[in-house]
């Protein structure tokens, strides 16, 4: 909840920002939830909505004018925000999905013909960029891009991180960095290009066999790259690689360059040069930077598709990681269970969940750190998509309903995302029908086969549809792309209603998805079930290559809270075949009471 003393300080920056948008002649200040690499995780240096508005959710756009100040964001964030708006000015603007441009249609029907809009392009993606341009040019509205004025209101504004750059190495990194940027570079040659330049920050991680820790759960660092035909560079913070990691890099033809000089080296290329740009990956700023007579080719980043695609010794060392994830969490319910049922214990809340859950992680071989910031919520809470527990404000888990705890881990061998509910106390009969139905959905996804090449959001109706028959929708994607030791949200395949079936989507293999369908009653309960799935080839036929999904998370679905009248035989056939899995396992890697829950919760339903 706010404070007096806050809302005074969000009201006082307020004031502070439209004091120096007066200054500059700007109408409308425009603050996205990004930074020069267009990351969904920012380090704190770019989380100026954020310290602008209070709203703290992971995806959104802010926009001041004189009179006005709003704050789009779309369903998976509507309770979170009315929490973090509420007392202030700023009003939440509902948008239908995360890729809606409501607020660029919002600039152009609410500013004149003459009037401002400002935004900075260092952080602006170029598509979003020729969208807003282009929208506001029909309008007579002028854009400025070459402002920041978060430098000028906030005095306190955190510094870019110093972490050091570490190297990934085998038999984790499986595949050797000269062979990436070889790989690369084939790439770049069928395109006609002789640079490529890279700014998303999980891209470069991967083709450098490298990682780090400036941004909080991935383990990536703040760069850009320059890849040539003979040699790359790679633009980071000074001191923040090691000299023997300096050293390797310069036998593979990777120099070092300061984090702050590629804009100069992107103008320095020479005329006639081509430059291979991901249009979706690269802010405007950057683009702005290259000279007029380098010819641009516009395609997706290749480490794009190549990370997504995962080789069998990558899946080996995922299976690795599951199952030492799976066993972690065995631990984690069997002590959490028993403190819920012992009325005679002292009430645990929502913030001990992500104590205990990342304590039981960390106890097991290769984990680096949660793959995001664990979300559990008991009842009403488990209904924001995002949330997160605060010791002043979470719930106590006590008497009856659901508890959702979505978590994740980094592995050096993967990177895990898993959701599952349990119930407390006894759950109405509406909770154990809105879980069984979100359980059809999981089951109805995790079994389809499809053509190779599918793209991905055609796959989102099929989750939904035992939702859908009742009558009943969720407001976020059936499933997004993980990485390995990288991002837990990685594209290019999104399984999502509010994405494009563009062709960079089409489902290939070894492709890794969450499967995550849901049921949300804003200040009732949540309910959310995920796993973790892998495109195998399951089949060729005469009409072509067939995938399907093996299931790479493993813990128990919890069966107490399941209606069985609404259960098909096939579904429950499933269910028990993905325990006996589970118990098989996990068994070796647990004993005591972790064991015992185990065998429990995988006893045939």
């Amino acid at each position: 909840m706010s404070t007096p003393e806050f809302e005074r300080d969000r009201s006082n920056r307020l004031v502070q920002l439209r004091g120096a948008m007066a200054r500059a002649g700007i109408d409308a200040y425009v603050l996205p939830s990004s930074d020069p690499h267009l990351s969904e995780y920012l380090p704190g240096h770019w989380k100026g909505r954020e310290w602008i508005s209070g709203f703290t959710g992971s995806v959104g756009t802010f926009i001041a004018t004189a009179g006005f100040a709003g704050v789009w964001t779309d369903g998976r964030y509507w309770t979170q925000a009315e929490t973090e708006l509420a007392g202030s000015e700023i009003a939440l603007m509902k948008i239908p999905g995360a890729a809606s441009q409501m607020h660029v249609d919002w600039l152009a029907a609410n500013l004149a013909p003459g009037q401002t809009v400002a935004v900075d392009a260092r952080v602006l993606g170029l598509a979003s960029a020729r969208l807003l341009g282009d929208a506001l040019k029909a309008r007579g509205i002028k854009l400025r891009t070459d402002v920041d004025l978060l430098d000028e209101v906030w005095p306190d504004r955190p510094a870019l991180p110093t972490d050091a750059v570490f190297e990934h190495l085998s038999p984790y990194a499986t595949t050797s960095r000269a062979d990436k940027l070889a790989a690369t570079r084939a790439a770049m040659e069928h395109l006609g290009a002789g640079f490529h330049f890279i700014s998303t920050l999980d891209d470069i991680a991967y083709l450098f066999n490298l990682r780090g820790a400036d941004v909080s759960f991935n383990p990536v660092f703040l760069a850009h790259a320059l890849v040539g035909r003979a040699d790359a560079t790679l633009f980071v913070g000074e001191n923040k690689v090691p000299q023997d990691v300096r050293a390797r890099l310069e036998a593979d033809g990777v120099h070092l360059a300061p984090y702050a000089n590629a804009v100069a080296a992107l103008s320095a290329l020479p005329d006639g040069a081509t430059l291979l740009l991901d249009p979706r990956r690269v802010t405007a700023g950057m683009r702005a930077a290259v000279a007029q007579g380098v010819n641009v080719v516009e395609a997706i980043n290749p480490t794009t598709f190549a990370k997504s695609r995962k080789q069998e010794a990558e899946a080996v060392n995922v299976r690795a990681a599951m199952e030492q994830d799976g066993a972690a969490l065995c631990e984690f319910f069997s002590w959490l269970e028993p403190q819920l049922a012992d009325s005679g214990r002292a009430p645990i809340d929502e913030v001990a969940i992500d104590t205990h859950i990342t304590a039981a992680r960390a106890r097991r071989p290769n984990f680096v750190s949660p793959s995001f910031s664990t979300i559990a919520g008991f009842n009403a809470n488990g209904a924001i998509m995002h949330y997160r527990a605060a010791i002043d404000t979470c719930a106590v888990i006590e008497g009856d309903g659901l508890l959702l705890v979505d978590s994740g881990g980094q592995y050096l061998g993967g990177t895990t995302d898993i959701t599952r509910v349990i119930p407390v106390g006894s759950p109405s009969d509406a909770q154990k029908r809105d879980y069984t139905l979100v359980l059809k959905g999981l089951i109805n996804l995790s079994a389809t086969r499809f053509p190779r090449g599918t793209r991905a959001p055609l796959l989102d109706a099929i989750a939904r549809a035992p939702i859908w028959a009742a009558g009943i929708d969720y407001g976020h994607g059936t499933g997004h792309g993980v990485g390995y030791f990288l991002n837990v949200h990685e594209g290019p395949q999104t399984i999502s209603p509010a994405v494009p079936p563009d062709p960079h989507t089409a489902m290939e293999p070894g492709m890794i998805t969450s499967i995550e369908p849901g049921i949300y009653r804003p200040g009732r309960w949540g309910i959310r079930i995920e796993n973790l799935v892998f495109n195998t080839l399951a089949e060729t036929t005469e009409f072509g290559d067939y995938l399907a999904f093996e299931t790479l998370t493993l813990c128990p679905i919890d069966t107490r809270p399941i209606e069985r009248a609404l259960l098909r035989d096939d579904e429950i056939a499933w269910l028990n075949a993905y325990h006996a899995t589970v118990r098989a396992r996990l068994e070796r890697h647990v004993s005591g009471a972790a064991r015992d829950w185990l065998l429990l919760r995988t006893e045939v339903f």
